[in-house]
């Protein structure tokens, strides 16, 4: 019983730098621990990838281990073969996606950063799923429209939106155009740690979420639910009619 008290301490110390800088306001310390710590399944290479992405600069932008394992079930739900990725960080999202596509599968991933995306590269090698990822180091509108000229349109199953808000309207016009009839758009902090909930709070970020929420809920090329996980998960499933 000492044995597994002790190895219950080191857990969670492990993971007390990375709530510092991940906390989601939506969730009480407790619960969030409790997901991080307590039912969050994660590889042990995913864990490491946390870790060291949690002592960089603006380690706030990677997503939760929860939201990873939500990626991942999406993307086995829609029978994912080939998604898009806006906005990569330090890959911890291309690796959960990535690791559930079918091996010939493929992951475009749209980022502007060489520095945060090299972390990611070493963690996709070691993984064995480097072969499945496709990296666009260019703004992703620029990368998103030349997929959507090369003849891309119609041939995604799945794509995660997380890069700046102000041009996020633009991501989700642009995956929905390359997403085939029955694929799915997840948009990552379209909660904004509940700013967008509040008419006093006027700035680009928050403004923009606010209208594209809006937007996506009287959207009726999509069928759309806004899920409280992490900073809020907007699902956004592109109809059959379309």
């Amino acid at each position: 019983m000492k044995c597994l008290v002790r190895v219950a301490r080191l857990r969670t110390a492990r993971f007390g730098g990375m709530l510092r800088v991940m906390s989601r306001s939506l969730l009480p310390d407790a619960v969030e621990r409790y997901l991080a710590v307590e039912i969050s399944r994660e590889t042990p290479l995913q864990r490491r990838l946390r870790e060291e992405t949690s002592h960089l600069p603006d380690a706030g932008m990677q997503i939760g281990a929860d939201q990873g394992a939500l990626l991942a079930m999406l993307v086995r739900l829609v029978g994912g073969r080939r998604a898009i990725e806006v906005g990569t960080f330090t890959g911890y999202s291309a690796l959960a996606v990535a690791s559930v596509l079918p091996a010939d599968g493929k992951l475009v991933c749209c980022d502007v950063s060489e520095q945060w995306t090299s972390v990611a590269r070493r963690y996709w090698q070691e993984a064995g799923v480097a072969d499945r990822i496709e990296l666009k180091l260019a703004p992703a509108t620029e990368t998103l429209t030349a997929l959507i000229r090369d003849g891309g349109a119609g041939t995604f199953d799945f794509a995660f939106i997380d890069a700046d808000k102000t041009n996020y309207d633009a991501y989700y016009e642009s995956c929905l155009k390359l997403l085939r009839a029955g694929g799915l758009i997840a948009l990552d902090n379209m909660l904004w740690s509940g700013r967008v909930a509040d008419p006093h709070v006027h700035d680009a970020d928050t403004d923009a979420l606010r209208d594209l929420n809006a937007k996506i809920r009287d959207d009726a090329r999509v069928d759309a639910c806004l899920l409280t996980v992490g900073d809020g998960v907007m699902l956004a499933q592109k109809r059959s009619t379309q």
